[in-house]
């Protein structure tokens, strides 16, 4: 394994340097190349615990191979010790806001900002970004961009295998999804979202939900619900929210940029008839961060409150996953 993800920096670096020196100042072909380390220690109180991580490091790379052709690649060196190639897809853009990606791509279904590393508020995801389904499927999806007066409007559409990451499988039914975002990433943002997921006899969901969104200079706010309705008697539905926010002030120091804290409340609930939310979760975080063009750093403390009403299996893993956890995090990308 380890000769293998070698080979395949070698190979990115050779592409860089190629690409360097090829390159007769036009813009096509273009590459950049992207990368994400979280390396954190964390300590389980109910079990008095600890241990230290490499919870993702990413690189990737993405460009253009004319103004119509453009590519993304992206590997998974350490996903808790699990290599993982993640995105490896082309898309084609044959007029502007309309595009189609093909190969392994997001589904349209999460927000980048609560499951990827880089943009995440605190060092563990929400129950959403987690629990439900991977966030990666093999297949195509289309995209398309407009406006209706002042409103900026996208439209989001995908076709994929329904299974898992690099595993293409044959299938009689695939799985499908649809989403549409109003709005933009500054001010206020809308979107709902449905996705079809007949994976086997035992594993067939449909999931849908709604968000809600709203950035202002320095601050935001985000609130989402998402339910998955299971199709057999194999899996109980699962319906799970969360609203968080933080605000960041910028400071004067020679090691770092600003400050930033931030406030989560989440819930996740597969036993809908007991009454409340099987686990509530309250997260406080505290971050400092380093912020350059091309590059970022940032040292998070969290702390997470679990207020647990009724057993969930999918926390069943090992005692510490529902334990009160003090979490100290170490972010770089670039």
């Amino acid at each position: 394994m380890r000769k293998n993800v070698l080979s395949i920096l070698s190979l990115l670096l050779t592409a860089l340097s190629l690409t360097a020196q090829d390159s007769d100042g036009t813009r096509y072909p273009s590459i950049h190349a992207d990368g994400t380390l979280k390396n954190k220690y964390e300590y389980a109180s109910e079990t008095g615990t600890s241990r230290f991580s490499v919870r993702n490091s990413r690189i990737g790379v993405k460009g253009d191979i004319s103004p119509f052709a453009a590519y993304r690649a992206q590997l998974e060196l350490s996903d808790n010790g699990k290599f993982k190639v993640l995105d490896l897809s082309a898309t084609l853009t044959p007029t502007d806001g309309l595009s189609f990606s093909f190969g392994q791509t997001g589904i349209p279904l999460f927000n980048a900002y609560i499951t990827t590393p880089a943009t995440m508020m605190f060092a563990n995801r929400a129950f959403i970004g987690k629990y439900f389904i991977s966030t990666r499927d093999l297949g195509v999806l289309g995209k398309y961009k407009f406006r209706i007066g002042s409103l900026p409007v996208r439209l989001e559409a995908g076709l994929f295998n329904g299974n898992t990451i690099n595993d293409p499988v044959w299938k009689k039914k695939m799985s499908y999804g649809t989403r549409v975002e109003l709005g933009s990433m500054e001010g206020a943002r809308v979107t709902a979202k449905m996705y079809n997921y007949p994976k086997d006899d035992t594993q067939q969901f449909i999931i849908y939900g709604a968000d809600f969104r709203y950035a202002r200079n320095d601050w935001k706010v985000e609130t989402e619900l998402m339910k998955r309705e299971s199709k057999t008697t194999f899996f109980s539905d699962l319906l799970s929210y969360y609203i968080q926010s933080a605000y960041r002030f910028p400071v004067r120091s020679h090691m770092f940029d600003f400050v930033k804290p931030a406030l989560r409340w989440d819930g996740i609930d597969e036993t809908p008839d007991r009454g409340g939310f099987d686990v509530n979760r309250l997260t406080a975080g505290l971050g400092f961060g380093f912020n350059r063009t091309g590059y970022s750093s940032l040292l998070r403390f969290d702390y997470e409150w679990y207020l647990v009403q009724n057993d969930m299996t999918i926390f069943s893993e090992n005692p510490e996953m529902d334990s009160d956890k003090f979490t100290v995090e170490f972010v770089i990308t670039f």
